[in-house]
């Protein structure tokens, strides 16, 4: 519109005079102003995502990451991060998924097919059958070798935290009298479930062990009838084998039983990680092994401590070895996809 008005000005000059003649000006055109000056129209300033950022939130992240030249992330830096980010895991989730898995071949934990013997044995020492080297893989391989990730990640990480403190020499030392000290512990336990044999004073009074066997005490008024010791055990149908600490009777359920040592207290199921599924697997080799004139149907794994302190008996009914039959299952199948 005022484009149009200034051409009809510059078309006809001689009304411009009238029309700023100011006694037309206030009649005609009350208060008008005209403007020759150009608008200028600029794009829509666009929003800025992180004007709307909590700083003080992710301060402690940013300043993380500028404050090293060189790269900063460590498996503890990575999951800290993450938690910032994205919050914890879900674990609940994560454990229902795995738990909807089904074995694709199902052997039952307590074999139908197996006829009992009753008659007394002549003999009542508990069965100890050695291990044999054969071609089947064993059950603390099945259950190395089939870690989940996350539990493989804490495991190396462990490892390296042992090593930066101890050293390499000092980490195979400290892992080498692990080992001592459970296979002394073992030893001593089996003299005292053999009637010929007894714990010597040596043996109690040693201090690699004495803690660990003071911390049994309570648990060892509770078991009876011992029919295993250091046995060996095979799973003849899904061909797997394995060496069963002890099979007694605890509190009256005949169980197989897990010895444990720990310098870290365990007062739950779920802080022994995978011994549950081992103790599933010995069960399950036991009720199908021709060897064995008995069934098991229950577990028990029994932490020691080396300071003394009582120990922690984890008790597995039938419907939990059952369920750890499950799961057990599914990582021998793994195993043998992987192999």
């Amino acid at each position: 519109v005022r484009m149009k008005f200034l051409q009809l000005l510059y078309q006809k000059p001689e009304k411009l005079e009238m029309l700023f003649q100011i006694p037309f000006y206030q009649k005609q055109f009350p208060h008008m102003h005209l403007a020759t000056s150009t608008c200028l129209y600029s794009k829509k300033k666009k929003n800025n995502s992180y004007e709307h950022v909590d700083q003080e939130k992710y301060k402690n992240l940013v300043y993380s990451v500028t404050s090293y030249k060189t790269s900063a992330q460590t498996p503890e830096t990575i999951l800290e991060e993450d938690n910032l980010l994205y919050g914890p895991p879900d674990k609940h989730s994560l454990q229902v998924k795995a738990e909807s898995k089904l074995p694709k071949n199902w052997v039952p934990l307590v074999n139908p097919n197996k006829r009992i013997s009753h008659l007394s044995s002549d003999s009542n020492l508990p069965m100890k059958i050695a291990l044999q080297r054969t071609k089947m893989p064993s059950v603390t391989r099945i259950l190395q070798q089939t870690l989940s990730p996350l539990q493989a990640f804490y495991l190396e990480r462990w490892k390296q935290k042992m090593i930066l403190e101890l050293g390499k020499d000092g980490f195979a030392e400290y892992t080498k009298n692990l080992f001592l000290q459970g296979e002394l512990f073992h030893a001593a336990l089996e003299s005292m479930f053999l009637p010929e044999e007894t714990t010597t004073k040596e043996q109690r009074e040693n201090a690699v062990i004495s803690g660990y066997l003071s911390s049994v005490e309570h648990v060892l008024e509770d078991i009876g009838e011992v029919k295993a010791l250091e046995s060996a055990v095979q799973h003849e149908t899904l061909q797997y084998l394995g060496l069963v600490d002890c099979v007694a009777k605890y509190r009256g359920q005949l169980c197989v039983i897990d010895w444990k040592t720990s310098e870290k207290p365990k007062p739950f199921l779920k802080n022994t990680f995978d011994n549950p599924l081992q103790v599933a697997a010995y069960i399950g080799a036991i009720n199908h092994d021709a060897n064995y004139d008995f069934q098991v149907r229950c577990g028990l794994i029994v932490v020691a401590y080396k300071d003394g302190s009582p120990a922690h008996p984890h008790f597995m009914g039938p419907d939990l070895c059952s369920q750890y039959w499950k799961k057990w299952l599914l990582r021998l199948e793994e195993y043998l996809d992987k192999n």
